[in-house]
Parts: structure tokens; sequence; C-alpha cells
């Protein structure tokens, strides 16, 4: 009878399937994988060591590069912990426009995951339509802070400037769009039986295991556990809104993804109480020019669009940070690879990479 010898497969770290520099070691045996091992560093850059030899204020657009299609969630997270740190408040109408800034960056990171997803399963027209909508929203960003990706309008002590009139206006536009958006999707993707048959049941993650993983985001919760920073925490404004955690039953690939269409339709329920109850005010409270927090640490975590992002800070009293390390969700996300592609085919190895969502600078940071 014939036989079969293990092998390993290279997969990356320029492989279009592997989401940028992350090299997979897929050990395989025929076309069934017995062990994937992803093998990290191509990115590396040093931020947290950067930010070490900076001031506070001049570490925000470091944070930007990290999960650099969630830029604002980023600049949240770090000037959360300063501002932590050195007991400084932040007006009531500056949490407001954070928090609108925050979501719509989590549907725009949501479009490169369906668009991303799509075209690793074949589909370039799914690339195509997500980024197409993704547009509208880098647009706004660069109507309310000049810049599209790497946006550094959260500042410490609230905002860069105030809203406009303008971006106002045009995300209740954006707004009024998703409905026919996510329907567009659902006639697209979600309907569509070759998708489907492609995502259920595969790459099965239980509770148990996405607890053991340290998994978070919309990873976790489409194992079935509603753990959502945003109703744990309560952080900015977020204790006052009116929203759902989506969550999953098997923890597979289909529920990872329609977590995230879920999830779209909740930001967008976010945005639109933030726009009717929009106070007026100051958009930024009162910072020193050079920022000395006292001697300390702080801990700070946000729902980043890709799980809990947190930021642990010591300062020893001068106006950089002693020491900064940063916990990020797609690294810690990533080490469930080994165990969703076991016992899958190798074209099952494309379709975890993509469901898990990995962005590289920020697991390389």
């Amino acid at each position: 009878m014939a036989q079969t010898e293990k092998f390993i497969l290279n997969m990356g770290p320029q492989h279009p399937s592997t989401h940028g520099v992350l090299q997979v070691q897929v050990e395989l045996d025929g076309e069934n994988i017995v062990g994937a091992k992803p093998v990290m560093g191509y990115l590396h850059r040093g931020i947290e060591k950067l930010m070490e030899s900076r001031t506070y204020q001049q570490c925000v657009p470091f944070t930007d590069r990290l999960d650099y299609v969630s830029a604002m969630n980023n600049n949240l997270g770090f000037c959360m912990a300063v501002e932590k740190l050195a007991g400084i408040e932040v007006p009531e109408r500056a949490w407001y426009i954070r928090t609108i800034c925050c979501e719509l960056n989590r549907i725009a990171s949501h479009h490169v995951f369906i668009g991303s997803l799509t075209n690793d399963l074949g589909s370039a027209t799914g690339m195509i339509y997500a980024f197409r909508d993704r547009e509208k929203i880098l647009d706004l960003f660069n109507i309310i802070c000049g810049a599209r990706m790497t946006c550094h309008y959260i500042r410490i002590g609230g905002v860069a400037a105030d809203a406009q009139a303008e971006f106002f206006q045009k995300t209740e536009e954006f707004i009024n769009y998703v409905p026919e958006m996510l329907d567009e999707y659902d006639r697209l993707f979600t309907g569509n039986e070759i998708f489907q048959r492609r995502m259920q049941g595969t790459s099965v993650i239980s509770k148990d295991d996405a607890l053991h993983f340290g998994m978070s985001g919309p990873n976790i919760r489409a194992s079935g556990i509603p753990y959502d920073i945003r109703k744990l925490d309560k952080y900015g404004i977020y204790g006052r809104l009116d929203f759902q955690v989506p969550v999953g039953e098997t923890g597979d690939n289909w529920d990872r993804y329609l977590i995230r269409i879920r999830e779209i339709e909740e930001s967008a329920k976010i945005i639109r109480q933030c726009l009717d109850n929009m106070p007026g005010g100051a958009f930024k409270g009162k910072v020193p020019k050079v920022l000395k927090p006292p001697k300390g640490d702080a801990y700070q975590r946000v729902e980043n669009t890709r799980g809990e992002l947190g930021f642990y800070i010591v300062s020893d009293g001068t106006a950089k940070p002693y020491r900064v390390h940063i916990r990020r969700p797609s690294f810690i996300n990533l080490q469930a690879l080994d165990h969703m592609c076991r016992g899958m085919v190798l074209a099952d190895a494309v379709t975890a990479f993509a469901t898990i969502d990995p962005l590289m600078g920020e697991v390389d940071c």
C-alpha cells in the first residue's frame, strides 16, 4: 500500500494569503494539515522602545502604526492610559467625538476583514465592494483630521480639533447607508452557498479553547463568550449607550464572519446615538505643554477592532515614559492558529488565517 511522508510547506512571508509578512510553516500529510507554526518578526520596528525615548505627546503617532487600519482605537487606548496616569479630565464633547471616530474605525476595519476574507476565498469582487464602502469612512477621517489611515486625531486630553458640521452631516449619511450596504453583502457573500460551505464547520474553537488561548474580540465572541470591554469596563460614554454584544454558537469560521457583520450594525447604532446626543463645550481638557505624570504606573485596556488592546505605562516623573508595554490582540489571537488548522486541508488554512484577522504591524510591534 502506498504511503505518504509528512513534509513542511512554507506559506509566506510573501504569500498573498498570509496577510502581510507572516510566515506559517505548515506540516502536511498529503493535503491534510498536521500542524501550523506561525513565524513572526519580519515587521518588527521596536515601537515600545521608541516610545521610551519620546515625550508622551510624541508617542501618540506611533500608535497609528500598530494596527494601521484601526488607528483611532490605538490612539484612544494610549491616551486613556496617559490620562489615567496623569489624572487628566476629558471633556464630554471630546468623549462623544472619540466614540464616533472609534466606531467608524471599527466598521472600516471590518471592511478590510470582509474584503481580504472574500479575496482569499477566490472572490476579488468581495474586496472591491468592501473597499469601496471603506473609502466612505476614510473620506470622513480626511474631513475631520486631514488623514485617512494614520490619523493621529485622538490626543491626550481630548481630540486635536473640534468636529465640523460637514463631518456630522456626512457621518449621518453614511449611517443611513449601512442597512443598504449590509443587505448587499448578504446577497453577495452571506447567502452564497460556496462561501458557506468553505466556512461552516471549519476551524472550530470551543469556549474552553478560546479562553485557553487568551483570545479576545470577535474571535472569542464567535465562540459564545460575550467578552466586550466596552460593556465590561464601560469606559468613556459606552456605559450610557444602548448596543448589543453579538455572540456566536459554534466558534467556526462562519461565526467569526457573522459576528463582524453584526458588529457593523451595532457600531452604526452607537454612532447614531452619539450624533443625536452630541453636547457642546470644549473638545480638549487642560494638558501641560510639558507633560510629566507623577511616578507610578497605569494599565488601560480598550476594545480594539481585533480584541483587547492594552497599554501599560511606567512613569519616573520625567517627560518621557520609563517603560511602555503593549498587549496586542492580533499577537495573542494567532496562538490559536495551529489548533484551528489541525485536521483541516491546506485550503482551509487560508480561511483560518483570514478569520483570525491578524494585523502584522500589531503582532510585530
